[in-house]
């Protein structure tokens, strides 16, 4: 039989391997919605839809700006994620978390 404190660990654990992978989930739509846009979403983007991309690593954002400069207006990038020189997340010396760009909007 579960202990409560097994039970909440339990729970802990199945929630972090859950948003692990609908990160991932949100990432791959992003990366869908900039390099494999509907005529529908460009329609949208048209009469003036603006789409916010969060948290994207900052060769995506560059890729998206050199591939889909046409669309640049209808984008706007927050929490872009630093990486290194072979395109892995940089993280903080002393924290562990992702160091993410400054977007200015603090």
């Amino acid at each position: 039989m579960y202990t409560l404190t097994n039970m909440i660990s339990i729970t802990i654990v199945a929630m972090a391997l859950y948003a692990g992978n609908a990160r991932a989930d949100v990432l791959d739509w992003y990366k869908q919605q900039l390099f494999e846009p509907t005529g529908q979403q460009l329609a949208m983007e048209q009469r003036g839809r603006v789409m916010i991309y969060d948290g994207l690593p900052d060769t995506e954002v560059r890729r998206a700006l050199d591939e889909q400069f046409e669309r640049v207006q209808s984008m706007m990038f927050t929490g872009t994620v630093v990486t290194d020189e072979q395109g892995e997340p940089v993280r903080d010396d002393e924290t562990g978390e992702l160091l993410v760009e400054n977007d200015g909007c603090d």
